[in-house]
């Protein structure tokens, strides 16, 4: 069954450039090559220090909370890659490790259903997170979306950025940001998505291959799309092959809810299943999909191959 739910946000709104700043980061990480966790950033947590190493500590890095088992051989799997790719961040965020048979009165309270389970916390709140088993590449994935999301809440309010430790080295001053970026962003914070898409397109006037604006105005008009929707009402449609709007509309909410290739293979399986009219609207609307994300994410490649298999 689809899962139409959206995610939690920094912004209590879809983050529709995370993922450009995860592919970003994952560049440098793999560049860099992997490095020894810093000190401090894998904790062993229980009820007692929960407040002051996960709550206190995610009001300046998220803490990625391992709620794992000794009886669960997932947690045996998944604890490794976990420290790995964390310690890869070189201290920018706390891997916090809950065992919840010593631990239980924290499962309870974060209505853990299944081990291993994993959350990220930030500014005190559960902001994502997984309950399987994910491969190393995966777990890097949700990371590094996630540090990128963390990144835009601090662009968006500096002032909640932790200070930098005396010695440090300063990052090189960011470029201005373009005014009609800048209004759009204001607007989407403000829900006001009709001024948010004229300030995009007012942008892509003057620089039509602006990513940013590019990505900033298929995600609007993505979310305007669902505005109304009842996933409820769309999963009982689906059950119907014919109903190319309700599989279109479920494709747009698995977009929004992070399950990006679900919604490349839902739309691709109705171009395939289509033909005339229906198929070119169906293939339109994947184009329009593919223009949420950079133009360099994953998903991507893999997107346009299938598609073009299914048209060819």
């Amino acid at each position: 069954m689809a899962d139409f739910s959206r995610p939690g946000s920094l912004y209590g709104a879809v983050d529709l450039g995370a993922r450009k700043q995860a592919l970003e980061a994952q560049t440098r990480r793999e560049t860099a090559g992997p490095q020894a966790a810093a000190p401090g950033s894998v904790v062993d947590v229980t009820e007692e220090t929960f407040t002051t190493e996960v709550i206190d500590r995610s009001m300046t890095v998220p803490v990625i909370l391992d709620l794992w088992s000794p009886r669960a051989p997932g947690s045996a799997q998944l604890s490794p890659v976990l420290e790995k790719v964390v310690g890869d961040l070189a201290g920018r965020a706390v891997l916090a490790k809950v065992n919840v048979d010593a631990s239980p009165q924290i499962a309870q309270a974060l209505r853990v259903q299944a081990v291993p389970t994993v959350l990220a916390i930030f500014q005190g709140q559960a902001v994502t997170g997984f309950q399987q088993v994910l491969p190393e590449q995966e777990v890097s994935r949700w990371l590094d979306e996630l540090m990128g999301a963390v990144e835009q809440f601090y662009q968006a309010n500096p002032g909640a950025r932790p200070q930098q430790a005396p010695g440090a080295e300063e990052a090189p001053a960011a470029p201005p940001a373009d005014p009609d970026l800048l209004a759009a962003e204001e607007a989407i914070e403000k829900g006001d998505l009709d001024a948010a898409a004229a300030a995009y397109q007012r942008l892509l006037a003057r620089a039509p291959g602006d990513e940013d604006a590019k990505m900033g105005l298929a995600g609007v008009t993505l979310i305007k799309r669902t505005e109304g929707a009842d996933p409820a009402d769309v999963q009982r449609r689906l059950q119907d092959p014919a109903d190319i709007d309700a599989h279109l509309l479920a494709a747009d909410l698995e977009m929004l809810s992070g399950s990006v290739d679900e919604a490349f293979e839902r739309v691709i399986a109705v171009v395939k299943r289509t033909s005339g009219d229906e198929r070119d609207r169906a293939r339109r609307h994947l184009l329009g999909l593919f223009d949420t994300l950079p133009g360099d994410d994953p998903s991507l490649a893999k997107a346009r191959r299938a598609l073009a298999s299914a048209l060819f």
